[in-house]
């Protein structure tokens, strides 16, 4: 199973980014796709997750302003980060749970300045 994501890079406060991973490899339908990020000191964190059956899970300190999605194939996955501000600065990691394996992608780095 490979995980590829895109969309990251750097954006002044108060911007707008959108991730894309796309899983392949597999013919087997995920159970989620969510996205984690880790930033320099930090342990990784839950930032979105999106279930088979349409269900969300958000980190508090993105509700509201990050909206997760997918495709009908549940192939792709889409991160669309608003307002974002200083504090979102990581690398963000595309994560894919299928039967009781967790995949992950390489991941992409997204900076925030002030």
């Amino acid at each position: 199973v490979q995980l590829v994501e895109s969309g990251g890079g750097l954006v002044q406060a108060g911007g707008s980014l959108r991730l894309s991973c796309v899983a392949s490899g597999t013919g087997i339908r995920p159970t989620a796709m969510g996205w984690y990020r880790q930033a320099p000191g930090n342990q990784r964190e839950l930032v979105a997750r999106i279930f088979s059956t349409g269900i969300t899970n958000y980190a508090d300190s993105v509700k509201g302003r990050f909206t997760i999605s997918r495709d009908n194939i549940f192939k792709t996955v889409y991160l669309q980060m608003d307002t974002l501000k200083p504090e979102d600065t990581a690398v963000y990691y595309c994560n894919a749970q299928i039967v009781r394996s967790d995949y992950w992608g390489q991941g992409t780095q997204v900076t925030v300045s002030s």
